[in-house]
């Protein structure tokens, strides 16, 4: 099974990316944190093997929660989120120790689609998709 955690502070957007995650990767299991604090007390319990997290938070930057994450599980997939898709906030993000980087503005076919390039370029189990 295949572990995902999703920080994001917009509950619509979470939950949104909760339901193409569930639906299209049935063997996912997916679990939320709202803020930084959250997330590091998921990250504890939970070990994902993979963490989408919005570049700002409501406690922290999404940066910083990557930095932390990343020193303290280093095999853990990072995936940024953004409204910002800028090309210095790609570095920062990179700088920070994340995987990847996706705007917000990627449509659910092109998520699902880098979800599994993700998943198959770490050679993460459970990356196959489900109702397609």
């Amino acid at each position: 099974m295949l572990n995902t955690l999703i920080v994001e502070d917009n509950a619509s957007f979470r939950e949104s990316l909760r339901r193409i995650l569930v639906k299209q990767f049935p063997s996912m299991k997916v679990e939320e944190a709202v803020n930084g604090e959250e997330a590091l007390e998921k990250v504890a319990g939970l070990q994902p093997d993979l963490v989408f997290m919005d570049i700002k938070l409501s406690d922290q930057s999404g940066l910083e929660l990557a930095k932390q994450i990343r020193s303290e599980r280093p095999k853990i997939i990072i995936v940024i989120l953004t409204n910002y898709d800028l090309p210095e906030y790609q570095e920062a993000a990179c700088q920070c120790g994340a995987d990847f980087f996706f705007s917000k503005d990627v449509s659910a076919d092109d998520l699902v689609e880098s979800v599994r390039h993700v998943l198959f370029q770490k050679g993460v189990n459970g990356n196959e998709p489900h109702g397609e």
